[in-house]
């Protein structure tokens, strides 16, 4: 519930079928999430990616490594 009393939407990436859910529909295991936008959670894949991207240039440089 959001601070005014009205009830938060919340949007799921579905990883098994590529759809947005509104609100928590399908199985957990299937699941990202849960997103404040619709447009959030369409770019599930690609926020997951950019981090993904991130944490390893983390770790390389943290390794003294070059990326």
């Amino acid at each position: 519930m959001s601070p005014d009393g009205v009830p938060k939407v919340e949007y799921f990436f579905n990883t098994r079928t590529r759809m947005v859910e509104q609100g928590r529909q399908s199985s957990w295991e299937n699941l990202m999430g849960p997103y404040d936008s619709y447009e959030a959670a369409a770019r599930a894949l690609e926020t997951a990616q950019e981090r993904t991207d991130a944490w390893d240039e983390d770790d390389r440089e943290w390794r003294g490594e070059r990326g």
